[in-house]
């Protein structure tokens, strides 16, 4: 009995999907939520790779609503962007990266899962 397990690849097409419904898929698949041998404590073999990013759904209401923050950790140092400024700054691939990143368990596996996350387009 041999213990290699082989890498399994993901595609996501998020043409005309909303953001958070690939981002949902992706951080499942990411989990290995469907894998027969899911374990949470082990990050699984597997690769998402997400194409048409850039053909997201993006509804004007939510790009001038939603808000990123960052803060510098000084006092005044809290910025908020809208999420149409973000993709104009950094692109739709920071961002769906981001909500990815998000819906993944804040623990150690977190930075490990993000690293098989491809985004195309």
């Amino acid at each position: 009995m041999s213990n290699s397990a082989s890498k399994k690849e993901y595609s996501i097409d998020a043409a005309n999907l909303p953001l958070g419904r690939a981002a949902s898929r992706a951080a499942s698949l990411l989990m290995g939520k469907g894998e027969p041998d899911f374990r949470r404590n082990r990050p699984p073999q597997v690769s998402v790779t997400i194409t048409n990013a850039n053909k997201l759904y993006l509804p004007r209401k939510k790009q001038a609503s939603k808000k990123y923050f960052s803060y510098s950790g000084f006092p005044g140092g809290l910025k908020a962007l809208t999420l149409a400024l973000v993709v104009q700054r950094k692109g739709v691939a920071f961002v769906l990266r981001r909500a990815v990143y998000g819906m993944l368990p804040k623990n150690r596996l977190r930075d490990i899962l993000i690293k098989h996350l491809k985004i195309i387009g």
